[in-house]
């Protein structure tokens, strides 16, 4: 009968809840040990499916990898995107703030999305860059839209490297934060506040 449940419960999840749940434990372990370190076999059985309902949502483990990040990417973007026509320094803060939830409460997720810089995998990795290069063009879109910088601060190399530096930098604060759990929360806002105002005045 317990084998019978557990069939049973395991059919009551849609194709996009079983996808969700795969993604979730993908970026659990993904964030606890490097890319070669995990095992498909692993991720199905604290799923608690078999390897090759797995496969069939996704045909190998890079495409699972890849999925984790840009899953990972997309929430990020969608919880970080600007207001429009509100001034870059006045949503600073809160969009930070924003930031810092997700971070906190996607802890698993940032840390797998950051490891695939480190992956061994030529293809994982241009995955993650691409999903770099989307937070950076939605950040230099916002500052090109703001008066205080205007349109083509988006399209000036030192300004791409700027905001790109700013990123490795906000990135590596947020993993120590994570590490730590110090500095306060405030704190971490303010100085990464403090660094885009200065990269790029």
């Amino acid at each position: 009968m317990a084998a019978n449940e557990g069939e049973r419960a395991r059919r009551r999840l849609s194709t996009e809840e079983r996808r969700e749940q795969l993604l979730s434990v993908g970026a659990r372990l993904f964030s606890e040990s490097p890319y070669d370190d995990v095992w498909i076999e692993r991720v199905a059985e604290i799923a608690g499916v078999s390897r090759g309902l797995l496969y069939h949502y996704f045909p190998n483990k890079r495409d699972f990898f890849a999925a984790v990040v840009e899953r990972e990417s997309e929430r990020m973007l969608r919880m970080t995107a600007p207001v429009p026509g509100v001034p870059v320094r006045e949503q600073l803060a809160a969009g930070l703030d924003t930031y810092l939830t997700y971070v906190e409460t996607h802890a698993h997720g940032f840390r797998a999305f950051h490891r695939a810089d480190a992956a061994g995998d030529q293809a994982v990795r241009r995955v993650y860059q691409r999903a770099l290069a989307a937070q950076e063009r939605q950040i230099l879109a916002a500052l090109a839209a703001d008066p205080e910088f205007g349109p083509g601060f988006e399209k000036a190399a030192p300004a791409r490297l700027a905001v790109r530096g700013w990123l490795a930098f906000t990135t590596a604060v947020c993993l120590e934060w994570l590490r730590e759990g110090t500095p306060d929360r405030a704190e971490v806002r303010e100085l990464c506040a403090r660094a885009l105002l200065g990269v790029i005045s």
